[in-house]
């Protein structure tokens, strides 16, 4: 009679998520840089009460190489609590992994050992590509009736025949069922997604055609304003669009976007990497209002100066540093927005209780192009913050230093030797590194995306209200 209950996992709301227990495993996602032997997934002991804290309990390799794994997720999440699902007693028990360079995907089992995940599928390019159109898969989210996977590539082996999109998966099944559009509108580029399920209606994001980051950033394209600058908002459950705002040409790769998680709360957050006017990174509010959507540059991070021999080539002619705003994250409470700063090495807090005027919380600084800040392990770090994740409770935030392999050698070109740490976060607001977990991931590999076991801040997708 279990698998007639609902995955304990599973929470109707993000306060009861938050009271949940504490995470004890991380899953990050390694890649190869130069494509010389297979990416992997490692799983990390998170659990503070184990000898084996912050270590890395075992890596499961892939079969293939290239494959440059990206923001993986579960198979199942809340969502599946939702009053529309036909699924809800799913388990959260699958991780779906997408290699964005070759288009190939990956289905991984965390039972009956959760430190042992199996690889259970693969998913080739060919399948994804003959039933929907598109190619290199690049975000996961788990909805209440299957698996949302987002692209960056339609057909054609430079995938720039035909604009990317979203296709679904079968959540139990695996097998890809087709476009998720009906009536796309004006959009022509991809990047992020997600969804306010009980308002119906999600909101997509906007970077580039693969032709203009598989091999690097075109700094050409970029001076020219042809990166994505537009956010995208459709009606989730008749799969069509239904208005666009444009954030001005010259705010180049409008990324991550983060809706509040309390779904009585119509707004949320996108960053945009770079202005090129001045350098600037920039995290604007949407929301929606009698019917309509609006947004709004809401806070802005400086370009940093610097002495043009301590930087790359790209950079040289600027005698500065972008903050290259790479990844946001929205604790459960939607009180904390955490802005990481890839260019600058900082991970910056803000306090977004008024989501139209974010206020500065904290900030931490590790690596960085220019001013290279060492761990208080005394370790150095190379990178900067990238991806990051929150626990459920919102006291520990991780993150890690990898961006993409050819931008990673672009701006860091010393290499990003893969490293995930933590910050602890006070109740109200301000953080500092944890000495004492620093995760070495060995030669050879770039760290990405972490996801949490049982959950975290940007994977499950909440149906009730928190009261």
């Amino acid at each position: 009679m279990d698998t007639l209950r609902p995955d304990p996992t599973f929470h109707p709301s993000p306060k009861l998520a938050m009271q949940a227990e504490k995470e004890r495993l991380a899953y990050t996602a390694l890649l190869s840089p130069d494509r010389s032997r297979p990416d992997a997934l490692a799983v990390v002991d998170v659990d503070e009460t184990s000898s084996t804290y912050g270590k890395v309990l075992s890596r499961a390799e892939l079969p293939n190489r290239g494959d440059e794994l990206h923001h993986f997720g579960w198979n199942a999440c809340s969502s599946s609590l939702s009053p529309l699902t036909g699924h809800a007693f799913l388990q959260r028990r699958y991780l779906i992994v997408p290699g964005m360079r070759t288009s190939r995907m990956y289905i991984f089992d965390t039972q009956p050992d959760p430190t042992q995940p199996r690889l259970v599928k693969t998913i080739e390019p060919d399948e994804i590509r003959s039933k929907t159109g598109y190619s290199r898969p690049h975000t996961v989210h788990c909805g209440p009736e299957g698996i949302y996977v987002s692209t960056l590539g339609g057909g054609g082996t430079d995938g720039a025949i035909g604009p990317p999109g979203v296709f679904i998966m079968d959540c139990q099944t695996f097998e890809v069922l087709g476009r998720w559009e009906i009536d796309r509108g004006p959009q022509q580029l991809h990047y992020d997604f997600w969804w306010n399920l009980p308002r119906d209606y999600m909101v997509s994001s906007e970077w580039a055609l693969p032709p203009q980051f598989e091999q690097g950033l075109v700094a050409e394209d970029l001076l020219g304003n042809k990166y994505g600058h537009r956010l995208h908002f459709w009606d989730l459950r008749d799969r069509r669009h239904v208005q666009t705002i444009d954030l001005g040409e010259n705010h180049q790769m409008a990324l991550e976007v983060r809706p509040a998680h309390d779904p009585t709360r119509e707004y949320g957050f996108v960053g945009v990497v770079v202005d090129t006017t001045n350098l600037e990174a920039s995290i604007w509010t949407w929301w929606r209002e009698d019917g309509k959507f609006h947004a709004r540059k809401t806070a802005t991070v400086p370009a940093e100066p610097a002495d043009a021999a301590k930087l790359p080539a790209l950079l040289k002619g600027f005698g500065a540093v972008p903050p290259l705003v790479s990844d946001i994250d929205l604790s459960l409470d939607d009180r904390f927005l955490y802005v990481a700063c890839w260019g600058t090495g900082e991970l910056r807090q803000y306090d977004v209780s008024d989501p139209m005027a974010p206020r500065l919380a904290g900030s931490v600084r590790l690596g960085g192009i220019a001013n290279r800040y060492g761990h208080p392990n005394g370790k150095p770090f190379g990178g900067g913050p990238q991806m990051t994740e929150i626990s459920r409770d919102g006291r520990r935030v991780y993150f890690t230093n990898s961006l993409y392999s050819t931008w990673d050698a672009q701006f860091y070109p010393d290499g990003i030797p893969g490293v995930q740490v933590m910050c602890r976060v006070q109740p109200g607001g301000g953080m500092e590194l944890d000495p004492g977990f620093y995760v070495e991931f060995g030669d050879g590999y770039g760290a990405h995306q972490v996801r949490l076991q049982g959950g975290d801040c940007s994977t499950d997708s909440f149906c009730y209200p928190s009261v």
